[in-house]
């Protein structure tokens, strides 16, 4: 997302997780958090950067600051064919100030309640098979699709969803927790406790529609969802 935004060499960008020696809050990747907070303190602090740089860019470049653009990794003079890119006007900014050009941000998650995050959607339609004289449900087809807001990484999200399913129909089908009359619990292990395995699933017809959420800059939707009810057709 750096490299999208700024137009600096991939190879340039150096991420760091979690260290408070860099940062006042260390923690994980969890959930869909990781790209609705994270991402979107990361676009905040990419747009502050080029506001910071332009104008360093117009005194440059002998122009007004209303009069300069970023685009592609390039500062522009609109109506005209000249640019400087951006690394060359950070590198400017460091020796004619005897600083580092520098842009922190924060975005902080508010409750779900208060109506300041939307949630990702998914419509599903399943068709199952039962064997009549074993009753063993059989995922026949599971398409869905989902409303996450906007994609960010497709193959990602992809992955997310199976994930949601797969443990959607695990807690519905499969895994139980069993105690015995005595209270000793008896699904303690993995000989015991079922989990789905690839074998008990389809291939998922999975499609995405876009709908930006409308309270955040990158139109994320949070929550990454497991599989909901498929109610009967009747």
């Amino acid at each position: 997302m750096v490299h999208e935004w700024l137009g600096v060499p991939i190879d340039t960008v150096r991420f760091v997780q979690g260290d408070t020696d860099a940062v006042p809050i260390g923690r994980g990747t969890y959930g869909s958090r990781s790209m609705h907070v994270g991402g979107n303190a990361l676009k905040r602090a990419a747009d502050a950067i080029i506001e910071k740089a332009k104008p360093m860019a117009a005194m440059m470049m002998e122009a007004a600051v209303g009069d300069i653009e970023f685009k592609d990794g390039n500062f522009h003079i609109v109506g005209t064919d000249r640019s400087l890119p951006l690394t060359a006007v950070a590198q400017s900014l460091h020796r004619r100030c005897s600083c580092r050009s520098n842009s922190t941000s924060a975005w902080k998650l508010r409750h779900i309640c208060c109506g300041a995050v939307e949630l990702s959607q998914r419509l599903p339609c399943l068709r199952v098979e039962i064997d009549p004289e074993t009753g063993v449900v059989s995922l026949v087809r599971y398409a869905a699709v989902d409303d996450v807001g906007r994609v960010m990484n497709a193959l990602l999200c992809e992955g997310q969803i199976h994930g949601g399913v797969a443990q959607g129909v695990g807690q519905a089908l499969m895994e139980s927790i069993v105690f015995d009359a005595g209270g000793q619990l008896v699904t303690g292990s993995f000989q015991d406790y079922a989990m789905p395995r690839a074998e008990d699933f389809p291939d998922m017809v999975s499609a995405l529609a876009e709908v930006p959420a409308t309270t955040n800059p990158l139109g994320i939707k949070a929550r990454a969802r497991p599989a909901p009810p498929a109610r009967h057709p009747r």
